[in-house]
């Protein structure tokens, strides 16, 4: 690989702390030939491995997807600066019981790239814009939506506007593989934290912008959030041309999390592109064309074509009674959709002569050009029978049926107890916690969290000595207001500081 990297710079394995050390057994397996060189270059066995990067984003959607999904742990860094500031995500590995199991997805994405020099990569975010006192929360700066958001991470603070801070930065980002923010490029400019910037002092990172628009269009300088972004890309729209109502917005953060997931693909696509290569890259993930891409899947419909052969929207999606069908007792969502679906249903009602005497059901198009009468007729006989009377039929039937929860029964489902989603942990300052598991199942190294979410500035001290600075030098920046350790609030008064 033609990159400027140090023998060092090449040993797979997993890191948290120079004295814990572990390494994957799938480095061994899959890229024995890489691993055995680069360790026989720097005169080390398997035995000496003791880090390698990836990255993620802090405030918890990115990062936590990509930290996760890829087997990592998260580890960021906050900075005091407001009004725009970013802060530094440092994401990495913690060899504890489970280390080597999850790093196995980034070390095959990263091999012959992971890193032994004992530190790991980072993002960066905004910091003070108020997401951790989202309640509710017991105690300030540790609110529910910032918990679920930032386990397994570690939390440092810098100032970028001072120089040390902006210096400690670089001292990460010399050592990164990803940087990923998600503030406007042009924050990132004047932070002095550029592609430019970061590439000159590491030309193989992976530099990867979650932000509002494209810059090549007019909207390049916006600011952008969730709502907004669902507003652009016609969401409340669809949601009034479906029943009428007034336009709203999907009550969940769609933009964000579809966002975030989007940019696990990208990222692992370019960390995969330079273990092959050796060439870092820019990545621009916008999340109005993303999004946009979202919603006109679906509802492009007619203008696909050229010259266009209909309007844009997909009319069962659009079809009013499309909801949760109101049961004698309740709600139930059902699914009556293909062929098969459809005899089985009249089957099961004992109707199959109606079935084949109607033409509407004929196919899945006479259906389409008629959804909006059946599936009126459907809400009218869902009526006549119980929840659990449609659950046992439909289910007995093999045709798609499923309780219609709120937030509250979800986290009661018996599916979700059974599978072990939920579970009960101990947060050092916050005390009994609800935690949920990473989706899905890894038949051999399954993902966790592996640490609570810290406290602002909780790791400071810790991670500015694994970088190698002294303790003068720390408390100095502390004193400065150039980091912050936990309990402290950002830009004190040295009698503040000390009280």
């Amino acid at each position: 690989m033609s990159v400027n990297r140090t023998p060092q710079a090449y040993i797979a394995g997993a890191f948290e702390h120079p004295t814990r050390k572990a390494v994957d057994k799938t480095v061994a397996q899959l890229h024995a030939e890489v691993a055995a060189g680069a360790l026989a270059d720097a005169g080390l066995t398997k035995d000496d491995v003791d880090g390698f990067f990836c990255a993620g984003d802090a405030p918890g959607l990115g990062g936590l997807s990509i930290a996760e999904y890829m087997g990592l742990n998260v580890d960021y860094i906050d900075t005091t600066e407001t009004g725009g500031s970013s802060y530094v995500v440092h994401v990495g590995h913690a060899a504890q019981a489970i280390a080597a199991g999850r790093c196995s997805v980034a070390l095959v994405t990263l091999a012959g790239r992971p890193r032994a020099d004992g530190q790991k990569s980072l993002g960066v975010r905004n910091y003070g814009d108020g997401m951790p006192d989202i309640g509710p929360f017991r105690n300030p700066g540790m609110g529910a939506i910032f918990l679920n958001a930032n386990r397994s991470k570690r939390s440092i603070v810098l100032d970028l506007k001072q120089a040390d801070g902006l210096a400690a930065a670089f001292d990460l980002i010399k050592r990164a593989d990803v940087l990923l923010y998600n503030i406007r490029p042009q924050t990132m400019e004047r932070l002095g934290l550029s592609y430019e910037a970061v590439r000159a002092v590491n030309d193989g990172i992976i530099y990867a912008g979650l932000y509002g628009y494209g810059q090549d269009g007019p909207y390049a300088a916006r600011p952008a959030f969730d709502d907004l972004i669902q507003g652009a890309i016609g969401i409340p729209a669809l949601a009034q041309a479906a029943d009428g109502r007034e336009p709203a917005y999907a009550p969940t953060a769609i933009v964000d999390r579809g966002v975030a997931l989007w940019a696990v693909g990208q990222v692992n696509a370019a960390l995969f592109h330079r273990e092959r290569t050796g060439q870092g890259q820019r990545l621009d993930i916008p999340m109005f064309e993303m999004m946009a891409s979202f919603a006109l899947a679906d509802h492009m419909s007619g203008r696909t074509f050229e010259p266009p052969l209909g309007p844009t929207g997909y009319p069962r999606m659009l079809n009013p009674d499309r909801r949760p069908y109101k049961t004698k007792d309740g709600y139930v969502c059902a699914m009556v959709y293909t062929d098969r679906h459809w005899r089985s249903f009249f089957k099961a009602l004992g109707r199959e002569a109606e079935f084949a005497a109607d033409p509407r059901f004929r196919d899945m198009s006479t259906r389409t050009e008629n959804i909006v009468e059946i599936y009126r007729e459907l809400g009218e006989l869902f009526t006549t029978k119980t929840t659990a009377e449609w659950l046992d039929l439909l289910d007995a039937a093999d045709i798609p049926v499923a309780p219609m929860h709120s937030p509250d029964t979800l986290m009661d489902d018996p599916h979700l107890q059974a599978v072990g989603f939920f579970s009960m942990i101990d947060h050092p300052s916050e005390g009994r916690l609800c935690d949920m598991a990473v989706p899905g199942s890894w038949s051999e190294t399954q993902p966790k969290a592996s640490r609570h979410a810290p406290q602002l500035g909780e790791h400071s001290f810790e991670v500015l000595r694994e970088l190698g600075y002294g303790e003068q030098q720390i408390s100095n920046m502390i004193e400065r207001g150039a980091t912050v350790l936990a309990g402290m609030k950002p830009n004190t008064t040295t009698e503040e500081r000390t009280a």
